[in-house]
């Protein structure tokens, strides 16, 4: 529960985008926000005020003057009580009216009353938000420090294609969970790879492995939103890139060496969580190999570069981190790694612990000593592992 305790208040203008607002709440109360939803007069006529009540636990506010608060003041009390407003939809109108610092209905007053942090997602007709007077009224809050997130681009309810649609649900809650995280790592610059790699032994064959990259990718979401900028360096999985991160995919080890060799010189922080392959066929087949030539065909295995330790070598080297999944003798074998490749930190794990799930359990070995972290999702690894990265780093 990521946002255990935080109190928001979900702003819902005038749009179809409001009934994506139903979903937001739900994923807000899912990871422990409070949430109390306030609507406008336009919201109204598209979802309704039982829809927020029922799923956020919480009486809705939609009047200015609602007695329900005993001094008449909703639009104080209620951004007096929030860690952040967020407004989504947020219509080309009340973007306009905010900019303009406008107080005519209790949405906009509450903004303008505010003294927490406020986040709108922009939801409009691509013509809407093209337009100069929109355009201005965006660089005007911008300006104010009221973050931005969105629009994104594709089909609009209108039927037109472009810029305008508000961002997903999931979208908007990694952009909350992500303004809520320490920035740890604000202006550094990290570089990751996960997944497995695929060595080819013909066209449709090769040698891999069952990792999932959940580690990985969870590891670059957690960096982004400690505010370093990520890029990460993939083999073959089916997993979505993080928000906010360049991700470059890759397929064999030689492809994931050459991709993190012309980068590491680059960054700051280096972290090795890819399932390189150790070995290589050397001799790979052009065409599929058929079984019916007879015989087991030969196959001739080569080393492949060592990623970690070439990154590790380097005259301006970065911060390196590896990992060492092993079936036995863990702080063994992850120790002596460590010493190997001279890196500062490495995590090791035990295979039938989780790899390839959701779930783990890690050992985080450094010049201090052994820090075991306790089995958890690979997503609450993630932040513990990259806030032990910025201690280590001097973030604090």
């Amino acid at each position: 529960m990521e946002l255990k305790g935080k109190r928001v208040v979900l702003g819902v203008t005038g749009g179809i985008a409001a009934y994506k607002a139903a979903e937001l709440v739900r994923l807000l109360v899912r990871q422990g926000a409070e949430v109390q939803v306030a609507m406008t007069e336009g919201a109204s006529h598209f979802v309704t005020a039982t829809t927020f009540q029922a799923l956020s636990g919480r009486p809705v506010f939609t009047d200015q003057w609602d007695a329900r608060m005993p001094n008449a003041m909703a639009h104080i009390d209620l951004s007096r009580q929030a860690d952040l407003i967020l407004v989504a939809p947020a219509s080309a109108d009340f973007l306009a009216r905010v900019a303009n610092g406008m107080a005519d209905d209790l949405l906009a007053t509450m903004v303008l009353a505010r003294d927490c942090p406020l986040l709108v997602a922009p939801a409009m007709n691509r013509q809407m938000w093209e337009n100069p007077a929109t355009r201005r009224n965006v660089a005007q809050l911008q300006a104010d420090d009221v973050g931005i997130l969105g629009p994104a681009c594709g089909e609009q309810a209108c039927g037109e294609v472009g810029a305008g649609r508000m961002l997903e649900p999931e979208e908007i809650l990694d952009e909350v969970q992500s303004f809520f995280t320490p920035k740890l790592l604000a202006g550094k610059k990290l570089l990751l790879t996960a997944g497995p790699t695929f060595e080819a032994i013909d066209p449709v064959r090769g040698i891999t492995n069952l990792s999932s990259g959940r580690m990985g990718f969870a590891l670059a979401r957690a960096a982004r939103q400690a505010g370093a900028e990520v890029t990460l360096v993939s083999g073959p999985v089916a997993l979505p890139t993080p928000a906010g991160v360049e991700r470059i995919d890759v397929r064999s080890a030689l492809d994931m060496h050459a991709a993190v060799m012309a980068r590491a010189g680059a960054v700051d922080i280096f972290v090795g969580v890819a399932a390189v392959a150790d070995y290589r066929v050397a001799n790979a087949a052009d065409h599929k190999l058929k079984k019916d030539l007879g015989g087991v065909p030969p196959i001739e295995l080569v080393e492949n570069p060592d990623i970690l330790a070439e990154v590790a070598a380097l005259a301006e080297a970065p911060f390196c981190v590896g990992f060492a999944a092993e079936s036995r003798n863990l702080d063994e074998y992850a120790q002596a790694k460590r010493r190997k490749k001279n890196i500062p930190l490495i995590v090791g794990n035990l295979i039938q612990d989780g790899f390839g799930g959701d779930d783990n359990r890690l050992v985080l070995f450094d010049e201090n000593g052994v820090h075991p972290l306790p089995p958890a999702a690979k997503s609450v690894l993630a932040r513990q592992l990259i806030e032990h990265i910025g201690q280590l780093t001097g973030n604090k």
